[in-house]
């Protein structure tokens, strides 16, 4: 019993020392210029945030309800597709074209259960509103095969300057098969023209068996996707695992090394790899670790505020606040929190308007008002 004793503390010993980053920025405590305004209550699980050019609101409800917002009365949207609510599937990300006042097009990612085996997969759509229902239901792209695993589905949706979507799909629990395999879905970030149809210019375009919606691979869990205001660049961040969040700069056709190189370890304080870089695999800019468990991410660019202005916002499911990552060019340079504890943070985004929308699990959606 003393030998088991002491081969536990040992392990715990090595599992705790794993998991401190050296010379990490240390984050700030937050300074409170602002006031935080509940725009609509009642929301469980708030996922994803989209306006429409009427100014009204659009959010998702993990459970599988469509809002609609206006003035702060929210009302649920009719013919939503039925969802696999399983874990961290449901419904989840929402986003308008571009184009949105000629086309009416919006586009939303949800756990699936169609297509190949039991259980479900991300699935991308897109949609208009009329009348207070979805209608011209297209299906875009459907990840597979399905399984009954409860984590990872992504996902998030973001389109580039050039018009190209871009949507998420993690790993489904499956990271020593999907993320490395370019002939497998999971794991991956896709590129896609606007009616679903493949890029010619995507990077395994050709490829025997690939996955040609590929854009790059090797990614975990990503739940943050954004463009980058001046750059056009897209900035995404991943979950790890015990340790080793990231925030990376997508490049066409690279692998972000899941679950070949990472920083964190399992769950149960094993290791995963030996590795924290490998020639050929991407460099985060920066991870976390401890883990946040990042969900949501969004670059200021309002007015509204001045000293957040040009940096990024980060949501902590784990640590339940907002984190300002403060930015020179592509590097961190600070860390600071917003509305700490303020509960588990699930989507951060810019309205139109110029503020700070957050989604807060069993809270809803909140406006940060600054003083």
């Amino acid at each position: 019993m003393i030998k088991y004793t002491s081969l536990l503390l040992f392990f715990l010993f090595i599992s705790c020392m794993a998991q401190e980053k050296q010379n990490d920025i240390a984050i700030q405590d937050e300074v409170k210029n602002y006031t935080i305004e509940t725009v609509a209550s009642g929301i469980p699980i708030p996922w994803g945030m989209a306006w429409l050019p009427d100014g009204s609101m659009l959010v998702t409800e993990k459970s599988g309800v469509l809002y609609q917002i206006v003035n702060g009365v929210k009302s649920e949207i009719k013919n939503v597709p039925k969802v696999y609510n399983r874990g961290q599937g449901g419904l989840l990300d929402i986003a308008v074209h571009p184009n949105y006042a000629q086309n009416g097009w919006i586009y939303i990612t949800y756990a699936s259960s169609e297509g190949e085996g039991e259980g479900g997969n991300t699935k991308l759509i897109r949609t208009k509103l009329e009348n207070g229902g979805l209608t011209q239901i297209e299906s875009l792209y459907k990840a597979g095969p399905n399984t009954t695993k409860g984590q990872h589905f992504g996902s998030r949706i973001v389109f580039d300057k050039d018009g190209f979507l871009f949507f998420s799909a993690g790993e489904r629990g499956n990271h020593f098969v999907n993320p490395q395999d370019i002939t497998r879905d999971n794991g991956k970030i896709y590129r896609l023209n606007d009616d679903g149809s493949i890029p010619a210019t995507n990077p395994f375009v050709g490829q025997k068996e690939a996955k040609e919606a590929i854009y790059c691979y090797g990614n975990r869990n990503p739940q943050g996707l954004a463009i980058h205001p001046i750059t056009g660049d897209i900035w995404e961040h991943e979950h790890g695992p015990k340790g080793g969040d990231e925030i990376n700069i997508i490049k066409k056709g690279a692998n972000y090394g899941w679950p070949v190189v990472t920083y964190g370890i399992d769950y149960d304080g094993t290791t995963i790899s030996t590795e924290t870089e490998k020639p050929g695999i991407e460099k985060p800019i920066y991870y976390w670790l401890p883990s946040i468990a990042p969900s949501g991410m969004a670059f200021v660019t309002s007015d509204r505020y001045p000293e957040w202005k040009g940096h990024l916002l980060v949501g902590s499911l784990k640590f339940q606040y907002l984190e300002l990552v403060k930015l020179e060019d592509n590097t961190i340079i600070g860390r600071q929190k917003i509305g700490t504890d303020i509960g588990r943070l699930r989507n951060v985004a810019q309205g139109p308007d110029g503020y700070i929308y957050i989604g807060v699990e069993g809270k809803g959606i909140l406006k940060i008002i600054p003083n």
